[in-house]
């Protein structure tokens, strides 16, 4: 993968998949959660951390757009935004952000349902980061974390977590004892295979799952489609 100026992308809910999005994207997400689904029949954890080597490879969007994908098949869907420090859901979603995970976290709130956005999109609901606060990691790694999930886990189908990029901070590994495994999002043209190495050696150290690698921001033509734009590619690691 060619390396290539990293750009700040702008989140909106023009990101979200819909009746108006092309089929080959929509098709790459069905496809995306087919090979979930199988990967998560075996584990009685399904919790799904979704993360990045590195910054702007599209990995809010994709988690956002995963649990629109798993609630059209009718399961209850729940998107958490863990990444504290450049949080976006709520930009995707237009909700606000003033009560979210770091609240619930942190002790400043305590009743769950009054941080949760009901319904964002069709069985689909949302917890948002919340306040940035001074000491993100150690929030993920409290075992209040661990309680917080375990208790919407019997609430939801599917929990997923849009978590910070591995290669700039370890958040996303803290998570590893909680979830079924993690999904690691690279962008063509701007992901190395050194970046994406280093976040599979990561993980490969703590003796975590690796569910997929995703390829974003690739043409479906050149992948053969025959469609123009920008697709997803689906990679099983093991």
């Amino acid at each position: 993968m060619a390396q290539s100026t990293k750009k700040i992308r702008t989140h909106s809910s023009a990101d979200l998949i819909s009746k108006d999005t092309g089929f080959h994207i929509i098709e790459a997400y069905k496809n995306l959660r087919t090979n979930l689904l199988f990967a998560l029949s075996t584990s009685e954890d399904r919790s799904i951390a979704v993360t990045s080597s590195e910054p702007s490879a599209g990995k809010s969007t994709t988690a956002a757009n995963l649990a629109i994908a798993m609630a059209l098949t009718g399961n209850r869907v729940l998107l958490i935004d863990g990444d504290m420090r450049r949080p976006v859901s709520h930009k995707l979603f237009g909700t606000d952000n003033t009560s979210g995970l770091s609240g619930l976290l942190s002790g400043g709130i305590l009743d769950i349902k009054s941080a949760i956005h009901f319904n964002v999109a069709p069985k689909v609901d949302l917890l948002t980061a919340g306040q940035i606060p001074p000491n993100p990691s150690e929030l993920l790694g409290h075992v209040r974390m661990k309680k917080l999930l375990a208790h919407l886990s019997q609430s939801y189908d599917y929990v997923i977590i849009d978590m910070p990029p591995v290669n700039v901070v370890s958040d996303a590994l803290l998570l590893t004892a909680y979830t079924a495994g993690a999904l690691i999002i690279a962008r063509q043209r701007q992901t190395t295979f050194d970046e994406l190495q280093v976040v599979l050696d990561k993980y490969g150290e703590i003796n975590a799952p690796v569910l997929g690698v995703v390829i974003t921001d690739v043409s479906a033509k050149s992948a053969g489609y025959g469609y123009g734009g920008s697709g997803y590619g689906y990679y099983e690691y093991k």
